[in-house]
């Protein structure tokens, strides 16, 4: 990866606006159009900013989004290919880079899909129609006689046939068709669609080949370090800058002075020199006194007995109030009371944080390279931070080893920025494992003290949830006020909430210095696993069948009324049918278990998907685990646009979910993270992973929905459940190695 690749792209753009008929995407996703004149080049069309093709038939498509091993790389490129009419083979994918003409190009949230695949049809399908009525013309009859197939336009009546390469020139000179003129194929007719596709960089990650921000490589390009106090919150005052700067390879240290905002430019000192292992190895012999600051007295300890005296008080935030929980519970035939805990946790993507910076006084530019799911926050971080113009600044995306959601946040491009503003070159700041690790923007940890009640059939008639969070205080409108870490709010409207009339769900904060972003399927990652444990747990005091109690709270209408997550409604009828489903292909309620085995139920409404999944385990009488099987259901909409890149994001979310239950936790001490390293942060091996994964798609007539978040909830409250069918224990704290599951 170097110069070169990216100025390619550049020259793309810049041919494609020097004269082609140009189509981008306007504000919010819409479709928007010029008509600009006549081809660019001799050699090439290019119908719009994601399409070029040329002479030889081959089309070069931009991938916009980041790629973050989610395979949106592929899959959006796909759906323009599908209404082009171009064979696979034929198409070539250019990363995009951060540029307005294309619209949206964050990657969170599982919206990548649902927010371009209608767009994208219509792409390809313009581009389609644009060619069939080149041809039309040359052979002077009908458009309704030409029909485009396998990257050629042929006239049905005579058998007639053109390549899209000898149409560039005619098509190249074309108006933009008016709306009526394109016409969407028929999902019954998709060839490419729904089939297995490997993804486009795989060639080269299994080979070795540069292709992630931490391979980028410029010339008389220097490498840097920055060292953040181990105290979130704290500052340097002074460091041995004299000694590191008379190290070998060393070009430069100095300190930064950063700002308040604890996800974005924190203060540190910086260390330039001329490789990376140069700047590591003056790393180790860094001297600095540090501030700490209000951190330095945050344990979690302290943390979790502040939640257990939280827990005997009114929560601070009323999120709902339903009914009289209080009476409901005396009448109830049964009560269960627990409490349910989980820790900071990080995102330990393979990738660690880094990024390349360039700045030249001459102009004021400042050109990125940066692995980031959210480039045009990094652009304006930068931009706020240090008022520069955003137009002055330039991101080049970069795929990512791993994202999760850190790559959200945009504190390593800031810090390359600031680095890159004192270092006449080219710099590339790498973060080490350790930073990367103590440094991150965690998920937040949170405690819940629930009550329930069933009546004497057995049915749900109360549910209480304090849930005690953790919020950083931040200004707003002038006001200082604490807000909830992200997925660390609960909202009123939560299964099961909007279910029941006797719910109370209240909320109490507590004030950190710790910062927190977005982890893998945000709030719903944790909440689904202290839901549908409770639940289960509920189900079993009432004497019911964990699936059929479930079925009858989740009720019988098909949207429940009020705002489901993310603004999108609750369709309880997907819900059951995915339900229903995943007890058909797990046969549950059919099986005969040995003590020690058995299976486990969950569902949870995530990122637009609805998931169900069954686990089936088994557990030794000395405690160990083995997940025999999980078997998903998930309706995602009317299309799975990559089969094989569907079933990797589904396996990986199954297996990530499995890791994040069973190993990883951060301590706090003293305001700063324990662990250093994967030696003290496990995280799941091969031997772990489950024996089976069994996978089935519901093709339903919704939307199409992303894939990377919806299943990964669903799986640890499945497991937890088949753990106690198993053995009669419950597990109410993460990780789950800190709860003994032998049995005798």
């Amino acid at each position: 990866m170097n110069a070169p690749a990216s100025a390619s792209r550049r020259g793309f753009l810049r041919a494609v606006g020097a004269g082609a008929l140009v189509i981008g995407m306007g504000p919010g996703g819409v479709l928007a159009a010029q008509t600009t004149g006549a081809a660019n080049t001799a050699t090439d069309f290019s119908p719009n900013v994601f399409i070029r093709i040329g002479r030889d038939g081959v089309v070069t498509l931009v991938s916009k989004q980041p790629e973050i091993g989610q395979g949106i790389k592929t899959s959006l490129p796909m759906v323009i290919a599908e209404e082009l009419e171009i064979d696979w083979k034929d198409v070539r994918i250019v990363q995009g880079d951060l540029n307005p003409a294309y619209g949206s190009q964050g990657a969170g949230g599982s919206t990548s899909t649902p927010t371009n695949y209608n767009d994208f049809h219509r792409l390809g399908a313009t581009a389609r129609t644009i060619l069939v009525q080149a041809a039309s013309q040359a052979w002077n009859v009908p458009v309704s006689e030409c029909r485009a197939a396998h990257g050629a336009v042929q006239h049905t009546p005579s058998g007639r046939k053109l390549g899209y390469g000898a149409l560039v020139p005619a098509a190249a000179k074309l108006p933009l068709p008016e709306a009526a003129q394109v016409q969407l194929k028929d999902p019954a007719t998709y060839s490419l669609l729904g089939t297995r596709i490997g993804g486009v960089d795989n060639a080269a990650i299994v080979s070795g080949k540069p292709l992630f921000g931490i391979d980028v490589q410029l010339p008389g390009m220097l490498y840097a370090v920055y060292a953040k106090c181990p105290v979130f919150g704290g500052k340097p005052l002074s460091a041995n800058l004299d000694a590191i700067k008379a190290m070998p390879g060393v070009k430069d240290a100095f300190i930064v002075e950063g700002t308040a905002n604890l996800n974005g430019l924190r203060p540190g000192v910086a260390i330039v020199a001329t490789s990376t292992w140069a700047a590591f190895k003056a790393r180790r012999a860094l001297e600095v006194k540090w501030d700490e600051g209000e951190g330095a007295g945050h344990s979690w300890a302290d943390f979790a007995a502040q939640a257990r005296l939280a827990a005997g008080k009114p929560g601070t935030t009323v999120l709902r109030q339903d009914g009289d929980v209080r009476a409901a519970l005396a009448g109830a035939a049964k009560t269960v009371e627990a409490s349910y805990t989980y820790p900071f946790i990080s995102h330990a993507s393979m990738e660690p944080q880094n990024c390349t910076a360039w700045f030249k006084p001459a102009d004021g530019t400042l050109e990125l390279w940066a692995p980031t799911q959210n480039p045009g926050a990094g652009q304006a971080l930068v931009s706020s931070t240090f008022g520069m113009p955003k137009e002055k600044i330039l991101l080049h995306i970069i795929r990512s080893g791993g994202g999760f959601g850190r790559r959200l946040s945009s504190d390593f491009i800031v810090e390359a920025a600031a680095i890159a503003q004192k270092v006449g070159a080219p710099v590339k700041l790498t973060w080490t494992r350790e930073d990367d690790l103590q440094h991150d923007h965690f998920r937040a940890g949170g405690f819940h003290h629930l009550r329930g009640g069933v009546d004497a059939q057995g049915k749900l008639v109360a549910w209480h949830n304090h849930f005690v969070t953790f919020a950083n205080r931040v200004e707003r409108d002038g006001k200082s006020i604490l807000q909830p870490g992200s997925g660390g709010s609960l909202s009123g409207d939560e299964f099961p909430g909007r279910w029941l009339a006797n719910c109370q769900l209240e909320q109490t904060a507590l004030e950190c210095r710790i910062p927190m972003g977005p982890w893998r399927a945000p709030g719903s990652n944790v909440f689904s696993w202290v839901f549908h444990s409770f639940i289960d747990e509920l189900a079993h005091a009432g004497g019911r069948d964990p699936v059929e109690f479930r079925l009858e709270l989740l009720g019988d209408k098909d949207i429940v009324p009020g705002t489901g997550e993310r603004g999108q409604p609750y369709s309880v009828a997907r819900m059951r049918n995915v339900l229903k489903e995943v007890a058909e292909k797990s046969g549950w309620g059919k099986k005969k278990f040995a003590r020690g085995q058995g299976a486990g139920v969950a569902f949870h409404f995530s990122h637009r998907g609805y998931v169900a999944e069954v686990a089936e385990v088994t557990v030794s009488k000395t405690g160990e685990l083995s997940v025999d099987r999980v078997v998903v259901v998930t309706d995602i909409g009317a299309q799975i646009v990559n089969l094989s890149g569907a079933e990797n994001q589904v396996q990986g979310s199954v297996i990530d979910g499995l890791s994040t239950l069973l190993h990883p936790e951060l301590n706090i001490e003293g305001g700063r993270v324990v662990q250093s390293n994967f030696h003290e942060y496990k995280l799941l091996r091969m031997p772990e992973t489950p024996t089976r994964i069994d996978i089935h798609f519901l093709k339903t007539d919704y939307p199409v929905t992303g894939l990377g978040e919806p299943v990964l909830p669903p799986l640890a409250p499945a497991v937890c459940n088949a753990i106690f069918a198993a053995t009669g224990k419950r597990v109410r704290e993460l990780p789950l190695s800190k709860t003994d599951l032998s049995w005798s």
